[in-house]
């Protein structure tokens, strides 16, 4: 055990000016995290407390589920994403480099191309299937506007997982199963959420696609419920859908500004997404 005059936590009377969200502030002054450039941070000992915490509920979960843990490269080679045809997609969110030999490469945001390459080469058999895999690790994104302290940065640390199978029925015992364990984790965690559909965006995918959000005062998403019939969903997929039914029936929707705890898990199997 540690004794407090040993460790490092340097608390704060103020927060800096800049921290506009009660967590970004609470996380400032408490000695948990210190900002290093806009959207990237240092987690203090108090802070990797947390999060190895709340890695453990997620891999205790994961593995529950039959999930299998992988840790997948963050730097990528260019060829893989002009194949998938997200290079251009993602735009400028992607950080882009070139090693010494001029190739290039990016820093992952996510890793479907480098998992769907890593099956297409080991699974030469629907034997083999079906398989989930998972990794927690480092992701980048160029964000335009990193704000709201962890909320919205450029460095994060995300978990994302992987499912292949040979057919729809599998996929779908799958996504059950996902739905569980997510839902599990936000409740151990002590989060108050809803599960809602969502576009499925450059990722793409056949079926339905949803999102976990938590419901918070701060975030940048927002979402739709009905009070009669319980349907729930990300208000672009929403918007999408109704076409100008929430106009028609605005009485019976209720708008809720939400943060985004979770990046959608999507049905994916490697016909779809064959290179």
């Amino acid at each position: 055990m540690m004794r407090q005059s040993e460790m490092l936590v340097p608390t704060l009377r103020e927060a800096p000016a800049e921290a506009d969200a009660a967590g970004h502030r609470w996380l400032l002054r408490s000695g948990m995290i210190r900002q290093l450039a806009a959207g990237i941070y240092s987690y203090l000992p108090l802070g990797r407390r947390i999060l190895l915490n709340v890695e453990r509920i997620v891999r205790e979960e994961m593995d529950r589920a039959g999930c299998q843990e992988v840790l997948l490269p963050i730097m990528q080679p260019a060829e893989l994403w002009e194949e998938s045809g997200r290079y251009t997609q993602y735009g400028p969110e992607l950080m882009r480099l070139k090693d010494r030999h001029a190739r290039e490469f990016a820093l992952g945001p996510t890793h479907e191309e480098v998992v769907t390459a890593l099956a297409r080469d080991e699974v030469s058999s629907y034997r083999k299937l079906p398989f989930t895999l998972y990794q927690i690790g480092t992701k980048f994104r160029d964000e335009r506007r990193p704000r709201f302290g962890l909320l919205r940065g450029r460095e994060f640390i995300m978990k994302d997982a992987y499912s292949f199978a040979s057919d729809w029925e599998e996929l779908d015992r799958t996504y059950q199963a996902m739905n569980t364990a997510y839902s599990r984790i936000l409740e151990r965690c002590g989060l108050d959420y809803i599960r809602v559909e969502a576009d499925a965006g450059t990722i793409g995918g056949q079926g339905e696609t949803h999102e976990f959000m938590a419901l918070a005062d701060v975030g940048e998403d927002t979402i739709v419920t009905c009070k009669h019939c319980g349907y729930a969903a990300n208000l672009e997929k929403a918007g999408y859908q109704t076409s100008g039914y929430i106009e028609k029936k605005k009485e019976a929707w209720k708008f809720q500004p939400t943060l985004r705890v979770q990046t959608p898990f999507k049905r994916m199997n490697i016909q779809e997404r064959k290179m």
